[in-house]
């Protein structure tokens, strides 16, 4: 299929290059040139800005339920295009096409839940104090908002920002990643096709320090969304301090998977890699430490390994492929370091441990074993499809992993005893755990993690009070 032009979204209005600085957008499976992608200059983001500040007193002025209908008529656009949105997805970022179409439908049911609670969201009344006074808490939208979106899920990611806002009734300035420019730009462009205001939503693109610096540092800006790097995200929270604007911090995590000798082994082993190994381990939420109770650690690691061994790695568009290659370039060095880290520390390269031998930032699927607590891998996110192996004896010492590191977005179990599934829901700290599962999100939970993995949560009625405030107000 032939690659859309790109251009940025400013107040509702296309804007292609100009004689703007521009950058060019990578095929990541062949390393060839897709398009040239033009950077907002700081006129530009002066103009979203001023739209945003117009759109903001339309749009919030706009009855919740003709605000659902543009977002359920974006859903419906999205589903009918999905063919050619997944396609450029897959030829962006580098997944395979199905998760790509699994992604687009992600980013419809976002937009088709928000349509409905929008409609929710209520105050209250409260009993008058003193008898003959009226005292009401009212839910009111919090004003225009920022998001950042970063490239690993280039649909789903921009729904979830463009998704909350509007439907709170909020103007936004979405910075998607520019290297998955023209997927965030297709789910804008079914947001304008389906009806939204001109000045409700601009898309920019640019430097992300001059462009966060430059729309955070406004006061138009009343809430920032940000998904992204723990060190990116302080130096957010430090600009949004500046105005006070309200933030809601999505990082990184290093997700322990703890398999009892209880569990159903098969069971627990087709769902790890298939979750290990999905979109190349570029998943915030990826199971990364793998704890295995000693008893089935040997039965657990082998048939792991032989799964990963049979994973078709290609081009994302191809049929039967299972991974795709890396993102871009940047990713490969960091696989490189971290194998070289690695292997210096003493572990045991059981598969991959390599970028393969082809054209494109492809990575074998790897797993490694015996590697101490304080090796890089060990403690630092590898978002990559590393897999470690690291075996347990008891309850304490699985949950003493679990909770070792500073992050806590997401974290894994399995076992067949109730007892130690519920112990676990208290004990582990993360912001969200799956027991004997990998699905830990859907449109109605609260997606976002504890400790450094950030605060606040997207999806679910937690995603739309990030963009409301709450007013008191009291009438004698």
């Amino acid at each position: 299929m032939e690659y859309p032009d790109l251009g940025l979204i400013i107040g509702g209005k296309w804007r292609s290059g100009e004689g703007r600085d521009s950058m060019p957008v990578i095929n990541p499976a062949t390393e060839e040139t897709l398009g040239d992608l033009p950077m907002a200059t700081a006129a530009d983001l002066d103009e979203a800005l001023e739209a945003a500040e117009r759109g903001f007193k339309v749009w919030r002025a706009v009855p919740p339920n003709e605000r659902g209908k543009v977002l359920r008529k974006a859903a419906e656009l999205l589903r009918e295009r999905r063919d050619r949105i997944a396609a450029i997805a897959t030829m962006e970022e580098g997944k395979p096409l199905a998760q790509s179409r699994v992604e687009l439908e992600m980013a419809a049911e976002i937009f088709e839940w928000y349509a409905e609670e929008g409609r929710r969201a209520y105050g209250r009344v409260l009993t008058p104090y003193p008898a003959g006074t009226r005292m009401t808490v009212r839910k009111e939208p919090v004003g225009p908002v920022a998001g950042f979106a970063p490239w690993n899920f280039p649909l789903g990611n921009p729904a979830r920002k463009l998704g909350a806002a509007l439907g709170a009734g909020c103007s936004v300035i979405l910075k998607p990643a520019e290297e998955t420019a023209n997927a965030a730009l297709e789910v804008a462009r079914a947001l304008m096709d389906a009806g939204l205001p001109d000045d409700v939503m601009s898309v920019v693109f640019g430097v992300p320090q001059q462009i966060s610096e430059h729309i955070i540092g406004s006061p138009t800006i009343r809430a920032v969304h940000f998904t992204g790097s723990i060190p990116v995200g302080k130096e957010l929270m430090k600009l949004a301090a500046n105005t006070m604007a309200r933030t809601t911090m999505e990082l990184g995590g290093h997700g322990p998977v703890l398999v009892f000798d209880d569990a159903d082994v098969e069971a627990a082993l087709d769902q790890s890699v298939m979750s290990k190994f999905r979109n190349a381990g570029q998943v915030c939420v990826s199971p990364t430490r793998f704890f295995v109770q000693e008893k089935v650690y040997d039965k657990f690691v082998d048939g792991f390994v032989q799964r990963a061994g049979r994973l078709n790695v290609g081009n994302g568009l191809e049929d039967g492929v299972d991974m795709g290659p890396l993102a871009h370039d940047r990713r490969i060095t960091a696989m490189e370091d971290l194998m070289a880290d690695s292997k210096a520390a003493g572990a045991e390269v059981r598969i991959g441990g390599s970028r393969s031998n082809r054209k494109g930032y492809f990575f074998e699927p790897t797993v490694l074993e015996n590697l101490p607590d304080d090796s890089k891998a060990m403690t630092e996110e590898p978002f990559g499809p590393v897999a470690l192996m690291r075996p347990f004896s008891d309850y304490e010492e699985a949950v003493h992993h679990a909770n070792r590191l500073p992050y806590g977005l997401a974290a894994y179990a399995f076992t067949r005893d109730h007892r130690t599934a519920s112990r676990l829901g208290d004990d582990i700290e993360s912001g969200m755990i799956g027991i004997n599962t990998f699905r830990i999100s859907v449109p109605e939970s609260p997606f976002g993690g504890v400790k450094q993995s950030g605060h606040g949560s997207e999806e679910g009625i937690e995603g739309l009070e990030s963009c409301l405030v709450t007013k008191f107000v009291s009438e004698a």
